[in-house]
């Protein structure tokens, strides 16, 4: 019969082997502590989200829940950021219909939205939801949205936002004539008008926001208009509350200018029902305040209008030629191009104009290459559909990049094989932009001058050769076979 022995370990042995155990056992990562990393939220206090008049046509999906993570010594990142947004509180006054950027989830009221891991001192948007308009509101109505930011390594925070329902669309019009002529340094006078076309008076009054662009300046300086540094910008105000279905424009016009050396700019400007003035407009004006005047409301159909402006300064090309020459067989480089005089500067890619070439009869372009971030093509110039047509080269697009100089030259190489002799041939290049004016010195002529092809490259003169020396080895062929008879 076996017996069982049972071996109980002395408490001494049992320590020593335990701490043996946790000295060769990994030791877990500590974690954040919640004290080092704070989350913020950032959203609005107050959120205009339709205008009253618009109803169920409304739809806003601008409304951004932003969380940033306030920057700290231990520089580490908040980790799994959930916000969880509650549109609840916008019953009756709008609908809250699924948004955000693909990262939220839900179909409404409550969406939930997945920030990632934000790094230390970083911050992270999300659009939660699209706003939909409901009938029967009124200018005023709002709702409020509560929302709550979590992460695995930070306490939450909540924020709410009160949604309200806008005063009525003012329109302005669809389309202000455009201005041509202006002399730079002259005032331009503009009437900016609008028309409520909605039942709703405007009961906090209405504001006109201007723009000036692209070298446009504002004159005008009214007293109820504040207005930028750059004098590019004003937001002018008007007690007046604007009855439902009228029209009206300023008592005085609004005056602007181009600026010395522009060549066109623009000048937009908005209406609003809700007065909220932008950032950045600290001048007041010191002229006489402007008043509000009823007047008709055709053409007032759009939320905000625009004048294209174009001024007497020209911006004139002149084209760079240069003749081909070579012999018949070459492919030689030809540097063709457009200077530029001025004194207008060009500025958008789109408007920079450029030149054209046709290459003399009895040429042909091979390539025109380039090269662009450490990658390029053979054709910087557009080619033709049709043998004979022109080489398009728009001086604004990439392949022209490292070529270009603004009040310079600008001008490539075309790599042009010379086909044969045209005594007297001439190619063509013609300069263009919308702003030159002095059409006598855009276009050039690119004479060919060809030389005969070397004698090594006469097909005829080969031929002549080889029929030689057919006919010497045909000699010595017949010879010998008369030697050998002999």
């Amino acid at each position: 019969m076996h017996r069982r022995i049972r071996i109980t370990p002395r408490p001494a042995a049992v320590m020593a082997g335990l701490l043996a155990v946790l000295a060769t056992a990994p030791v877990p990562a500590a974690a954040d502590s919640p004290r080092e990393v704070a989350l913020r939220l950032e959203a609005p206090a107050d959120f205009r989200m339709y205008h009253a008049d618009e109803g169920t046509g409304a739809e806003n999906s601008d409304f951004v829940v932003p969380v940033a993570v306030a920057r700290s010594g231990g520089g580490s990142p908040a980790r799994n950021v959930t916000v969880v947004v509650d549109a609840s509180g916008l019953s009756g006054v709008a609908r809250a219909e699924k948004g955000g950027y693909g990262n939220c989830t839900g179909t409404g009221p409550v969406f939930t939205c997945l920030y990632g891991d934000v790094q230390n001192g970083d911050g992270e948007a999300n659009a939660p939801f699209t706003l939909r308009g409901v009938d029967g509101v009124r200018p005023g109505d709002s709702g409020t949205v509560t929302y709550t930011a979590t992460a695995d390594n930070a306490a939450p925070v909540t924020g709410t936002t009160r949604m309200t329902i806008g005063g009525p669309t003012l329109h302005a019009p669809e389309q202000e004539k455009a201005v041509e002529g202006v002399e730079p340094g002259t005032p331009v006078p503009l009437t900016p008008r609008f028309a409520n076309r909605s039942r709703f008076n405007t009961d906090h009054g209405v504001a006109l926001h201007l723009t000036a662009r692209d070298g446009l300046l504002l004159t005008s300086r009214p007293a109820n208009c504040l207005f930028d540094t750059a004098s590019t910008s004003a937001w002018c105000t008007f007690p007046t509350q604007a009855a439902a279905r009228t029209a009206y424009r300023v008592s005085a016009p609004i005056r602007y200018t181009a600026a010395p050396g522009k060549l066109a700019g623009t000048l937009s400007y908005d209406w609003s029902s809700d007065p909220q003035k932008p950032d950045g407009l600290t001048v007041r004006g010191t002229d006489a305040p402007m008043t509000l005047i009823r007047t008709t409301a055709r053409g007032l159909t759009s939320g905000s209008s625009e004048v294209h402006v174009g001024t007497t300064v020209q911006a004139d090309y002149e084209p760079v030629p240069a003749t081909v020459r070579g012999r018949v067989g070459d492919t030689v480089k030809v540097r063709l191009g457009l200077r530029d005089h001025g004194p207008g500067r060009l500025s958008g890619s789109e408007t920079l104009g450029g030149f054209e070439v046709v290459p003399p009869e009895g040429t042909t372009i091979t390539s025109i290459p380039y090269v662009f971030e450490g990658s390029g093509s053979s054709w910087a110039c557009a080619r033709p559909e049709k043998p004979g047509g022109a080489f398009v080269c728009d001086i604004g697009n990439d392949s022209f990049y490292d070529a270009r100089h603004e009040e310079g030259t600008t001008a490539i190489d075309f790599h042009i094989r010379i086909d044969r002799q045209v005594p007297g041939a001439r190619g063509t290049i013609r300069t263009y932009n919308p702003y030159d004016r002095t059409p006598g010195n855009d276009t050039a002529t690119i004479p060919l001058d060809a030389s005969p092809a070397p004698a090594y490259r006469n097909p005829a003169l080969w031929a002549t050769v080889a029929g030689g020396a057919v006919a010497v080895v045909a000699l010595v062929s017949l010879y010998r076979r008369r030697r050998s008879r002999a």
